[in-house]
């Protein structure tokens, strides 16, 4: 492993080893930060499930009450009045077919979200590989192939966000930034993990939350006991 900068190492003497309560975990990472930007706070959630079987796949969305503080920008690929009702919800980008040709011959990335319609989806399908390896493919679990592009859009906008268990068993998610104040990362914690917990897969035997840490972009990781959370 490489050597960690000597502000890193002062920031882990800050940041308490063990279980916290999630009031003190917002101040070790507030005391610990030592970078010169407005960081992420990000979450890690270990969960007791084995991905590889589908019955253990733990995946969905969440509307944060503060939302994550990053805009994102959003495509919507769609056809007729669906296309005058993204542009009228928000979304950054519109279009149809043309906008399928464009990501295919121009390896087009210039978003964060991708919607679309199901009338679409024998279109959109062959980025399967252009868009899947960005994440950017648009699935019906988690929200992003329907025809209720106006509230999704709305929705994405005021914070809602994707989570998928990774092939270690972990849940990772932006949270909020550096610079929101504690109350308002607190919430949206417990929103993130009450979703989580209600997401438990019915064939998850034993113990289904592991451990959960936060972060900031920089920092060391700081751990937060389980009996802060119903689980």
């Amino acid at each position: 492993m490489a050597n960690r900068g000597k502000a890193y190492r002062k920031a882990q003497e800050i940041v308490k080893s063990g279980d916290n309560s999630l009031a003190d975990a917002l101040i070790a990472l507030r005391n610990g930060k030592y970078a010169k930007f407005d960081e992420s706070v990000d979450i890690a959630i270990r969960l007791g499930v084995d991905p590889k079987y589908p019955d253990q796949m733990v995946r969905g969305t969440v509307t944060l009450p503060h939302a994550t503080g990053k805009v994102k920008r959003i495509l919507v690929i769609a056809s007729g009045e669906k296309q005058k009702e993204a542009e009228e919800a928000g979304a950054d980008f519109v279009g149809g077919e043309e906008i399928v040709e464009k990501i295919q011959k121009e390896n087009w990335f210039e978003y964060d979200v991708v919607i679309t319609t199901p009338d679409m989806m024998k279109s959109v399908g062959k980025l399967g590989k252009t868009l899947g390896t960005k994440g950017l493919m648009p699935n019906p679990k988690s929200g992003t192939v329907t025809f209720n592009i106006k509230e999704t859009v709305q929705e994405i906008k005021k914070g809602r966000i994707e989570f998928r268990v990774d092939k270690t068993g972990i849940v990772h998610a932006a949270i909020g930034k550096a610079s929101f104040q504690d109350d308002k990362l607190a919430e949206n914690v417990r929103a993130f993990t009450s979703t989580i917990i209600k997401a438990r897969p019915a064939a998850v035997k034993g113990r289904y939350i592991k451990s959960i840490h936060l972060s900031t972009t920089m920092s060391p990781s700081v751990k937060i006991a389980l009996q802060e959370f119903e689980v």
